[in-house]
């Protein structure tokens, strides 16, 4: 299956980054987006989490040429600063010194590298709906919204860049053995703002990611290269303490007062920004395949996941360089392109999603408990006397491209070994003085 002609739906991140790829090898290269131009409106109307840029994101711009332009807009976090109620601070490195995760706002991103896809030659229509694709993957019906006029598009190939509610996907559904499934997490999202300080300063450390872990629920602060702090609050939707029953000013006080006392007079705009700044769900889609007749899915429109490891753009950034990679082995053959693609990306793509679940559990319940600060250490230590023989599962997500796949079993393997450690007698006395040859062999052994 030769291809020239190439639309992509979803001017997004992962749309955005895999039309430059495309570009490259010579494709004559499509972007349709449903919203208007982001660099036209007053506020970006995409999701507000700060990103999370690591090492899978970073190959993925490098390959284009926009790795030291989002380095310019990126803060570095080497680790998580914990914040318990009584306002006490513990620091958490990610990684071994020099590795650190980055924050970078997605909006900013976007119109960054929408503006280098365009410079790069690709041609971006926005305000364009998708009403219908054929069953046969080969065509799509559109909507000019901007005019009302339909018309329909009979590109070579259409790739599904369309995010967590893909119509591209929808339009599969439909399709023979298409499997699919959506599951809505019990807790949402909020955004809230910590401004900048005096001169663009910063009013908390600007170098880490900001938890304040609550067992059920957690809010999380990460640094903006103006000054101030994009916070998100992770709550349950319903229940005693949830979205649902906060209600009025007071019942708003009361929960700050009660939980996050520190952060509440850094928020001053807090009554303002919970009330008027939309409640958001969290969603994880698994499906397979990925692609049908001249249509293909990738990044959220093929594996939506939740935000706990900062993953979701990166998987989606390691899809592109992935496909790069395999239209060179194919020479440019998407019969053989397509389902290569999906073997591969699949099992990994369900990993992260479950790898993101569990960190979520870990974020907001155990970075305060002292046994998984405790086991955090010891794999800290061996990995630093071991590089070459042991990574922590943390590294082997965000500071290398192992496969996520691998990094799952050893998310299970490493907590079997190291929760037995715990068991040593006066382990916490003698792990670094008589024990660490034996742990080190114990965490080697796979």
């Amino acid at each position: 299956m030769q291809v020239k002609n190439i639309a992509i739906m979803g001017a997004g991140l992962v749309g955005s980054l895999l039309s430059m790829y495309l570009k490259k090898h010579g494709y004559q290269v499509t972007v349709y987006e449903r919203r208007p131009d982001y660099r036209k409106a007053e506020n970006y109307g995409g999701r507000s989490i700060n990103l999370a840029i690591s090492e899978r994101g970073w190959k993925g711009l490098a390959g284009v040429g926009l790795e030291e332009m989002v380095r310019e807009i990126a803060i570095p976090m080497p680790g998580r600063m914990i914040h318990d109620v009584q306002g006490n601070l513990n620091f958490q490195p990610y990684g071994k010194p020099g590795e650190a995760i980055n924050s970078v706002s997605r909006g900013g991103l976007n119109v960054m590298m929408i503006d280098a896809a365009e410079k790069a030659g690709v041609t971006y229509l926005f305000e364009q709906r998708i009403m219908e694709i054929d069953p046969s993957g080969k065509k799509a019906m559109m909507e000019d919204m901007s005019t009302g006029r339909h018309y329909t598009l009979e590109p070579d190939l259409i790739i599904g860049a369309d995010g967590a509610y893909s119509l591209v996907r929808y339009a599969m559904l439909k399709t023979d053995r298409f499997d699919y499934s959506q599951a809505y997490e019990a807790h949402g999202y909020k955004e809230l703002t910590i401004p900048a300080g005096p001169n663009g300063s910063f009013l908390i450390d600007r170098d880490a990611l900001h938890i304040w872990p609550r067992k059920q629920f957690m809010l999380i602060a990460l640094p903006n290269i103006d000054g101030s702090f994009t916070c998100t609050l992770f709550f349950s939707l319903e229940g005693k303490e949830s979205f649902e029953a906060i209600k009025t000013l007071a019942d708003l006080d009361a929960f700050f007062d009660t939980y996050f006392p520190d952060v509440k007079s850094l928020i001053p705009d807090l009554h303002h920004d919970f009330f008027a700044n939309p409640t958001g769900l969290l969603m994880i889609v698994k499906c397979f395949p990925w692609s049908h007749g001249n249509t293909m899915l990738i990044g959220d429109a093929a594996h939506a996941i939740i935000p706990f490891y900062g993953q979701g753009m990166n998987c989606g950034f390691e899809d592109c360089t992935v496909l790069d990679t395999l239209i060179e082995e194919f020479n440019h053959d998407w019969s053989k392109i397509m389902p290569a693609y999906e073997r591969l990306r699949k099992p990994n793509s369900d990993a992260i999603a479950d790898l993101a679940k569990l960190n979520f559990i870990e974020m907001r319940d155990l970075v305060a408990d002292a046994d998984f600060q405790f086991k955090k250490r010891i794999a800290a230590k061996v990995s630093a006397l071991h590089p070459d023989r042991f990574i922590p599962v943390y590294s082997m997500v965000s500071f290398s491209h192992l496969p996520y796949k691998d990094a799952l079993s050893e998310y299970h393997r490493q907590d079997a070994v190291l929760t037995e450690i715990l068991g040593w007698p006066e382990i916490e006395n003698r792990w670094e003085t008589d024990y660490l040859p034996q742990i080190a062999e114990r965490l080697f052994n796979k």
